[in-house]
């Protein structure tokens, strides 16, 4: 699945226009190299967002195209970093 319809897919940046956005500025990273957002990502893959102020680290636990808004944290498991919904559009 490619990076940014898995960041929309797990609600992690909420629109997928935002996602490639933040990817081609350079602020994701999978498995500790710069990521764009046409990067395929697999079960088991760790992606680091670096927000304005903050850094989330995640690891991908399943991938499901369009999952239900009560399913989407199951896509990923939070490794470090606090998830700040404020902070996702800066």
């Amino acid at each position: 699945m490619r990076l940014d319809k898995f960041l929309k897919a797990s609600r992690l940046i909420k629109r997928r226009t935002v996602a490639k956005e933040v990817a081609d500025a350079g602020r994701i990273s999978v498995n500790g190299r710069v990521a764009k957002a046409g990067t395929e990502v697999s079960v088991g893959d760790v992606i680091t967002l670096r927000f304005a102020k903050q850094t989330v680290e995640v690891r991908v636990a399943s991938l499901v195209e369009n999952p239900r808004k009560e399913a989407a944290q199951e896509l990923y498991e939070v490794l470090s970093g606090g998830l700040d919904p404020a902070a996702e559009e800066n």
